[in-house]
């Protein structure tokens, strides 16, 4: 008989399964690490995958791969590799997601950081490293930005994670602890997890609705340290809850999820925006950043943790400076009503209105996924070799919307849904 634990593990790949990723008959199943730089999953995990191969194989799945890693062992590269090994970047990892997403088929990426494994390496080792990373993975996130496959990343308790998260309880009820806060953010403590999930992303269409009919030229998002406006590009669409595969399959990329989201125009963002939360990004915890736009641009921008990280980071390339994505999250979401900062951008980011740096995603935008890169860049979209959420909401932000006529209209009101749906 399964115990109580071993039922929701249970229900949570089945979660996954049917409502992230909606595996079809037939396809296959890549599951790897979403660490920021895929090195695969932890052994900690093992349990899991399991539970999830399995189900999967009775879903008919074609075939179940994983890609297994060692975070000591990226460790022990920034401590004792050559730093001009720090280019190079084992191509048959690569390979593996880019045959996956050209073939159409499903990629799980399960998450669980550590935000003190990097915490001695010098920063510009790590920014080094990303910065050729980035470049090899390119060809992913290209497929990825155009939908062309099923994927999806989730969160998975590690003890590292677990210690970080929960220092004040026994070191050994901290697993079990933060395994009771994902299944809590994930409706697995629902009677029928699967229909909470229905509902939750209906809800999340109907925002998404509202405001695509809107079609506002810009949003004006104000709190006692923010004054951003974002210019919106022509056609643009909000995206929330599934979206589709270029071959129909409807999936829903990141569990849990409670934003929606949109691409602001790469030349009309300006004012200046403090984040709200801490980053945590290949290693590193970056915090009480600052940036100041103008036509688009960040022209200044600080944190208050790991500063020169920041600036190397957002001199990658030139889209590096620019916004890829804005998204607007109630600011009494279950991520934010836990009160946890866990240090992964894949929750984090669904406690708080966000802003992402970097590459644009073309199902924000009618037609999107047909664009050549210039056609995209020409329309508003915005290039880049990352993609980085930084978080800015809070229960006294304020967001409104900008019609064409420059009258304007609410849309958040300190932090909470202004319209009703």
């Amino acid at each position: 008989m399964l115990s109580e634990f071993e039922k929701k593990l249970e229900k949570y790949a089945e979660v996954i399964l049917k409502v992230g990723l909606n595996i079809q008959p037939g396809q296959r199943l890549l599951i790897g690490g979403a660490t920021s730089n895929y090195d695969g999953i932890s052994f900690e995990n093992i349990p899991l995958v399991r539970v999830i191969a399995k189900k999967a194989y009775q879903m008919g799945a074609r075939l179940v791969d994983v890609v297994w890693g060692d975070e000591q062992l990226r460790l022990m590269r920034f401590q004792y590799g050559p730093k001009e090994s720090l280019k190079e970047y084992p191509k048959w990892r690569i390979d593996a997601r880019i045959d996956i997403s050209q073939a159409g088929d499903a990629n799980l990426l399960i998450m669980n950081p550590n935000p003190e494994l990097l915490k001695d390496v010098d920063p510009s080792l790590i920014s080094e490293f990303q910065l050729h990373f980035h470049k090899q993975l390119k060809p992913v996130l290209d497929l990825i930005s155009q939908n062309a496959l099923n994927w999806l990343i989730i969160s998975a308790p590690s003890k590292a994670w677990a210690d970080k998260l929960f220092p004040e309880i026994p070191s050994n009820e901290r697993i079990q602890k933060l395994w009771d806060v994902i299944f809590k953010i994930c409706r697995i403590n629902e009677e029928n997890p699967t229909s909470a999930w229905q509902k939750h992303n209906e809800n999340l269409h109907k925002r998404c609705n509202y405001l695509n009919q809107k079609q506002y030229k810009a949003l004006k998002l104000t709190s006692p340290e923010t004054d951003l406006t974002i210019g919106l590009p022509k056609n643009h669409i909000w995206n929330g809850g599934s979206v589709e595969t270029q071959n129909g399959i409807e999936f829903i990329a990141n569990l849990p999820t409670e934003e929606i989201y949109t691409l602001p125009h790469k030349d009309r963002v300006d004012g200046f925006v403090k984040t709200t939360r801490p980053i945590f990004f290949q290693g590193k915890v970056v915090d009480e950043c600052m940036f100041k736009f103008s036509k688009g641009r960040i022209i200044d921008a600080s944190a208050k943790v790991n500063n020169e990280f920041l600036l190397k980071t957002i001199d990658i390339d030139e889209g590096a400076r620019r916004l890829g994505e804005v998204a607007l999250v109630s600011n009494s979401s279950p991520i934010s009503q836990t009160g946890l900062l866990f240090y992964s951008i894949l929750l984090d980011e669904n406690a708080s209105n966000h802003i992402a740096i970097g590459q644009g995603y073309r199902d924000s935008l009618k037609e999107g996924e047909q664009l050549t890169v210039e056609e995209f860049m020409s329309a508003g979209g915005n290039d880049s070799l990352i993609h980085i959420d930084f978080m800015i909401g809070s229960g006294e932000m304020n967001v409104d919307g900008i019609l064409e006529d420059e009258t304007t209209e609410p849309i958040m009101r300190n932090g909470e849904w202004a319209f009703e749906v």
